[in-house]
């Protein structure tokens, strides 16, 4: 089994070469029909297996026709990936679509709806009328605070 300092450099060395045959090498035009990036690389310990997850930026229809094309391309990337990286064997590839932008995406709209949410007609009115009502509203530090 391979130590962790060179399963990391392999999956280094798959993600740079997948994504340059990505920008330019692969000519399925399904590919072509949605943005694709590849964000990670987890290669097995015996450096026999690698999934490649990648970003796919498009309409769902998009996605579809995107990760069949890269399905079908699986030969021929682990043909090139082989002459391209000296391993004793080329790993299986597997391609897995990545979900955490999106998810990202949607956590962070989220944040931003219960934000707006929060900010609601009566709690404007009732932090309105705290600070005109109170001028020593905030001001007031406890003693224990005072001397530190």
């Amino acid at each position: 089994m391979a130590n962790d300092r060179r399963v990391a450099r392999v999956a280094s060395l798959i993600k740079r070469e997948v994504s340059q045959m990505l920008m330019s090498e692969i000519k399925d035009d399904r590919v072509g029909a949605g943005m694709a990036s590849v964000t990670d690389v987890v290669v097995s310990g015996d450096l026999q297996h690698a999934k490649i997850f990648v970003s796919i930026y498009g309409t769902d229809e998009a996605k579809v026709e995107t990760m069949a094309g890269l399905q079908a391309a699986t030969g021929y990337i682990r043909r090139e990936l082989g002459q391209r990286i000296r391993l004793r064997r080329t790993p299986e590839i597997l391609f897995r679509e990545d979900l955490a932008v999106e998810r990202g995406t949607r956590v962070l709209s989220l944040i931003n709806q219960l934000n707006v949410d929060s900010e609601t007609p009566a709690n404007k009115l009732a932090d309105d009328a705290g600070e005109v009502g109170d001028e020593s509203y905030g001001t007031d530090i406890p003693a224990a605070t005072e001397e530190r």
